[in-house]
């Protein structure tokens, strides 16, 4: 299966309404090692289309770890739960930042943030760094971590 192409407009679309943010861990794509991506939020391996209502931006990190997965099981439950998706899920009602630790709330945020590995040993002190240095959460992931309606 071909890589399906996202035009230069659309590209600049999605990054512009993420904020230039990982719509996902919220990292700014300055302070992302690797910046950040268009990601499918349904991929198109699962009959994903390439439109706006269907791509986010993602840093290169949470983009590889969800790869083309749709959501996973939660161990509690044994449940198949889909992933946070930033087209209709609010951050804030999934996910609260305490210290560095991206803490999920609901079943949605549990499997999210362990599968996209928010909470790994390096993600936590990178993410330390940047609290210390006062560039994360920023103004624009503040935000999102607060609003009460999605985007």
């Amino acid at each position: 299966m071909s890589r399906p192409y996202v035009n230069s407009e659309l590209r600049r679309l999605v990054a512009a309404r993420a904020d230039y943010l990982c719509e996902y861990c919220l990292i700014l794509e300055i302070e992302a090692p690797s910046g950040c991506q268009v990601d499918h939020i349904i991929s198109v391996k699962h009959g994903g289309a390439t439109t706006e209502d269907n791509l986010c931006y993602a840093c290169v990190f949470c983009n590889l770890q969800k790869g083309t997965d749709l959501g996973s099981i939660n161990w509690r439950t044994g449940e198949l739960v889909r992933f946070f998706n930033p087209r209709r899920d609010f951050w804030g009602e999934h996910f609260r930042l305490e210290g560095a630790v991206i803490q999920p709330l609901t079943d949605i945020g549990e499997v999210t943030a362990r599968i996209l590995d928010f909470n790994n040993n390096e993600r936590i002190p990178e993410r330390q760094a940047l609290i210390e240095a006062g560039k994360y959460p920023s103004p624009s992931a503040l935000r999102r971590m607060i609003l009460c309606s999605a985007n």
